[in-house]
């Protein structure tokens, strides 16, 4: 079964850039990810820029509103995803739980929906 791992964390949380815990974080990152990869559960995963470079379009009245930044203001920001295929929601929330933000941010597991989408 397929999961989508939605990475969050309130902005400006967790260890600054270039202080050791920083790099001690990255470094179980790393060692996180390695393992996710290695154990052939890792669909894909990848990092989203920051809000400041988001663009929502919503149509209302049929007309098209596009505005600069997320679609809802929250303390909480998506930083990531990560999609794995393992075979139940406990496997999934386990991966969650090694997440290294998730004592400063939160990882909401949500299973892939089993409808097809047309290319």
């Amino acid at each position: 079964m397929k999961y989508m791992l939605l990475l969050r964390h309130e902005v400006n949380a967790g260890p600054a850039e270039g202080t050791p815990e920083f790099d001690a974080e990255m470094a179980q990152w790393g060692q996180v990810m390695g393992e996710l990869g290695q154990s052939g559960a890792m669909v894909a995963a990848h990092g989203l820029d920051t809000e400041a470079t988001a663009t929502t379009v919503r149509i209302r009245n049929d007309e098209a509103l596009v505005s600069d930044g997320p679609f809802a203001e929250t303390k909480e920001a998506f930083f990531s995803y990560i999609i794995i295929d393992v075979p139940d929601l406990d496997a999934a929330l386990g991966w969650a739980k090694r997440m290294p933000h998730v004592t400063y941010g939160s990882v909401e597991v949500r299973p892939l929906s089993s409808h097809e989408q047309d290319a």
